[in-house]
């Protein structure tokens, strides 16, 4: 691993990764682009699609059972999160960015929230899924 470096100049890695290779905590010498996720759902490739400049998603961390990715700036900016739980990746939530501060994303629990700690909070604290749910590989 090399030097912490700021987000933005993170370079990708490309290297082919599945699920379980995803690290628990942010990367800080490289990111892992989306298209580089073996498992990568269609939803998260296309994230960026209706953003400036069509961002792919990276890489983020984990937050309890749930992978937490970006396309995008981080602040300021169009900008979109995405999570998926790990062993169910059909379960995905959305949070969006925007320049002027109407940033916006619903939770797991249903509710919409208007501030990214706030989302992010409600991933923390959704129960697991219901038994028998289908698991993704």
């Amino acid at each position: 691993m090399g030097a912490a470096l700021p987000d933005h100049e993170r370079p990708d890695d490309h290297t082919r990764c599945h699920t379980h290779e995803l690290p628990p905590t942010p990367l800080r010498d490289r990111a892992i682009p989306a298209t580089a996720w073996v498992e990568a759902p269609a939803e998260l490739l296309r994230l960026g699609e209706d953003l400036p400049h069509q961002p792919i998603a990276r890489y983020k961390r984990r937050i309890g059972p749930w992978l937490l990715w970006r396309a995008g700036p981080a602040r300021h900016a169009d900008a979109r999160y995405w999570a998926a739980r790990a062993s169910h990746l059909a379960d995905q939530w959305t949070f969006t960015l925007t320049p002027d501060g109407h940033d916006h994303g619903v939770g797991p629990s249903g509710i919409r929230h208007d501030r990214f700690r706030a989302w992010k909070e409600d991933l923390r604290d959704a129960p697991p899924p219901a038994p028998g749910t289908k698991n993704n590989p």
